[in-house]
């Protein structure tokens, strides 16, 4: 355990060691921050107001694609007890018509499932667009010259993971009503 942790050390003083290309002066503060964007969105109210929106359409959706099924599953057996009772050509008709009517069915399904997948993305755009002046006023309060995500620092202390200050600061301008 000890090697681990002296290795630790010796990387972090290794990074901090190394010269900054295009720093003319030093940063005064240098304080970095960290943050978990995941738990930022996911925590504030926009973001739980964005997940509900999500979920109640993803369950309409599965609604909708269950009664759908019912309706071809009926539709499918209704066409095959005419089978016996038709010309061949007519029924192939009538198979092809619905072999069609269920690929077109299947693909506006699927977009449906793809625009829930994009309204998703938007949202969480919007979301870190419309939040970054409350990271920003968080950054100039504690004298922070970053923030980086959270889960792309390799090592760390607890301490400088301002998360629960960067809900507060979003909740406060950026509230679950505004959540499209």
């Amino acid at each position: 355990m000890r090697a681990w942790r002296a290795l630790c050390a010796v990387v972090v003083l290794l990074f901090l060691g190394q010269p900054v290309p295009a720093q003319d002066a030093p940063i005064p503060g240098g304080i970095i921050l960290t943050l978990d964007q995941d738990r930022l969105f996911l925590d504030s109210a926009y973001g739980k107001a964005s997940v509900e929106r999500e979920r109640a359409a993803t369950k309409a959706l599965e609604a909708e694609n269950a009664r759908i099924e019912a309706e071809l599953v009926a539709e499918e057996q209704e066409l095959t007890r005419k089978r016996g009772t038709l010309p061949a050509e007519e029924f192939s008709a009538l198979a092809a018509e619905f072999d069609a009517k269920v690929e077109r069915i299947r693909a506006e399904q699927d977009e449906k499932s793809r625009d829930l997948v994009r309204a998703r993305e938007a949202d969480r755009q919007a979301f870190l667009r419309a939040a970054i002046p409350a990271l920003a006023e968080l950054m100039g309060e504690l004298g922070a010259v970053a923030i980086l995500d959270k889960s792309q620092v390799f090592l760390s202390l607890s301490a400088i993971d301002v998360t629960d200050e960067a809900i507060v600061k979003v909740d406060a301008v950026l509230p679950a009503e505004t959540a499209p």
